[in-house]
């Protein structure tokens, strides 16, 4: 009998480590099918857990009330599992290197547990060659054990998008990897457990992790490309978001529209693909540029704002503005390398007053990012611009006379996501930017 079958007969269990936006849904799904244990060194995260609270939102609290998943901080759980996933994050350093901390930290942990006869599968986007090379010769010094005879390594790309509720952990295809063939189908086989789109088989771990890496850096470039056409446009004073709705009534236009790219993947993974190629003596061409575009999009709506500010004939310096959104994405807690947090940068540059509110953003994650404090939906009051920078569903909710009710005066709209049109507005009184 293999460990899939045994898995499968609830008589070996599955280990998730990290239970962040990715660990979580996991630890649900698999928990739906197999015994679970899911660890996270985070205390105050258990906690939350075993009150029933998803402060990831991505599966709600009533699957977390009801999953059979164990949830502990006590990582000496997973001498109990035999099939262990990692999913921690893999942030960049200052310098946009990789930071592989949370990876090797995860790796040093599940080493010092691990157990004859496991299989340990790393989500974590990393570059090809980080899972073979740095994490199986850890997991190896820690437990004592030798890769490929005692225990057996892959890799499986997590493809989650925070918020999305259409595109799920479930129906989205899963990549998968394994040292060997057999590792391969034993990983294959769970994984099919939970997967209804089913999976892809890749053909070794170096294919997988670059497979995930170039996923989210083609989307980058594609979002930079539309944020210099917006540069361009905004020179030329043609509004983009008219241009790109002319452009895709043909049927091959992609559809991708200007934004802060923030967030722990597309703001994040082409850095990854840039450091190993700068490793390899290869200098980054297109995917490099488009960082930098994009990299420079909250200075240029934070420039056109205080524009807008002077061509009203209002004073920058104490201006008071409102800032609509403090998360990377729409409905979507997380704040991590959120553009927006930049956006205030910028704007405090110029010595203008920000009121931020945002009612879905994680408030202790917020802390740990930035010394950003959000204030009261009723403090946004008597404000000379207002910044729309997430399209949370509250904000499309709002009606005109809502939102004019926030202003001191003359009515500045900043419409970074192109919630509202713009000849509405213009007609309703406002001065209007979108991006």
């Amino acid at each position: 009998m293999n460990l899939y079958q045994e898995i499968k007969d609830k008589k070996e269990k599955i280990s998730v480590v990290g239970l962040g936006y990715v660990g979580m849904p996991l630890a649900i799904a698999f928990a739906k099918k197999a015994e679970v244990i899911g660890v996270d060194i985070n205390s105050w995260k258990i906690e939350q857990y075993h009150k029933g609270i998803d402060v990831t939102n991505e599966v709600g609290d009533k699957a977390l009330k009801e999953t059979t998943a164990h949830f502990t901080d006590d990582t000496e759980a997973l001498k109990d599992a035999k099939f262990h996933v990692v999913a921690v994050p893999t942030p960049i350093n200052g310098d946009k290197s990789p930071n592989l901390d949370p990876v090797i930290g995860a790796s040093k942990t599940v080493g010092k547990n691990l157990t004859k006869g496991s299989i340990v599968v790393y989500e974590s986007t990393v570059y090809p060659g980080v899972t073979e090379d740095i994490c199986i010769p850890i997991l190896e010094e820690e437990s004592g054990l030798k890769c490929g005879e005692d225990f057996k390594v892959g890799y499986s790309p997590e493809r989650i998008n925070p918020g999305d509720k259409v595109h799920r952990l479930e129906t989205i295809v899963k990549i998968v990897s394994g040292m060997d063939d057999e590792s391969l189908d034993i990983i294959a086989k769970t994984y099919e457990m939970i997967i209804e789109a089913g999976v892809h088989r890749a053909e070794s771990i170096k294919v997988a992790e670059a497979a995930k890496v170039i996923e989210n850096s083609q989307r980058d470039i594609n979002i930079a490309f539309m944020n210099e056409l917006a540069i361009v446009f905004d020179k030329m004073g043609i509004n983009t978001d008219h241009v790109l709705k002319a452009a895709g009534t043909k049927w091959n236009f992609l559809n991708f529209t200007p934004g802060l790219v923030g967030g722990h993947c597309i703001g994040v993974d082409p850095n990854y693909f840039i450091y190993r190629a700068e490793q390899l003596g290869y200098h980054s061409q297109i995917i490099l540029s488009g960082r930098k575009i994009n990299e420079q999009m909250a200075a240029f709506v934070a420039e056109n704002t205080v524009k807008k500010l002077i061509k009203a004939d209002k004073k920058v310096k104490g201006a008071k503005v409102g800032i609509m959104g403090v998360t990377f994405k729409e409905n979507c807690p997380d704040v991590r390398n959120s553009k927006v947090l930049e956006l205030i940068e910028e704007l405090d540059e110029y010595e203008i007053e920000t009121v931020i509110y945002d009612p879905v953003a994680d408030q202790d994650e917020l802390k740990n990012e930035s010394e950003v404090e959000l204030s009261e939906k009723e403090e946004l009051t008597d404000l000379d611009a207002v910044i729309f920078a997430v399209a949370h569903n509250e904000f499309k909710d709002l009606t005109i006379d809502e939102i004019d009710k926030l202003f001191l005066d003359e009515k500045i709209m900043i419409d970074v996501k192109t919630m509202f049109e713009e000849e509405e507005m213009k007609d309703k009184g406002y001065t209007y930017w979108n991006l």
